[in-house]
């Protein structure tokens, strides 16, 4: 099951098979999927965001970084990924004008950091982001890798939103 959307009745009672993928392409964090398929019903939208967000507050570095192995550079096509997974990440990059100043700039950041560049792109200009990137760079390991995991978990929670609209 690959949805657009459902509405929250669907999401309460469909079986938890059929929304593994689509969670999956929220985050793929097995154990956060799972903590969410376990705790339905939710009596409002506001509940599956909310219990959303506070299991992503417990992710685990090693969660984190297995997460980004799905995550395309910014300015890279999204290759690889299951089709709900690479439409989130081309909606996302809708900001990003010229691809090619983020060789560059990826490349710096990932020999810093050893690790792919993350950031909640939606809404955000290619200016914004590189200026994002570039004050990133100036932090130490442990504040870059809070900062990863709150992107993630912005991304997370924009894709469940379209995914159980309000």
């Amino acid at each position: 099951m690959s949805p657009s959307s459902l509405t929250l009745a669907q999401f309460n009672t469909a079986p938890a098979a059929d929304l593994e993928d689509p969670l999956r392409a929220c985050a793929p964090i097995d154990r956060w999927t799972g903590a969410i398929l376990a705790g339905r019903p939710y009596a409002d939208v506001e509940q599956l965001r909310g219990t959303a967000s506070a299991l992503a507050g417990e992710w685990t570095a090693a969660e984190v970084r297995g997460a980004l192995a799905h995550h395309p550079r910014i300015g890279e096509r999204a290759q690889g990924l299951a089709a709900v997974e690479a439409a989130h990440s081309r909606a996302e990059q809708a900001g990003v004008e010229d691809p090619g100043a983020w060789v560059a700039a990826n490349a710096r950041y990932e020999g810093r950091f050893g690790t792919v560049f993350l950031i909640r792109a939606a809404g955000r200009s290619q200016a914004e982001m590189l200026a994002e990137l570039e004050r990133r760079l100036a932090l130490d390991e442990e504040q870059e890798r809070s900062e990863r995991a709150e992107q993630l978990r912005q991304i997370a929670l924009l894709r469940l939103e379209a995914l159980v609209p309000a």
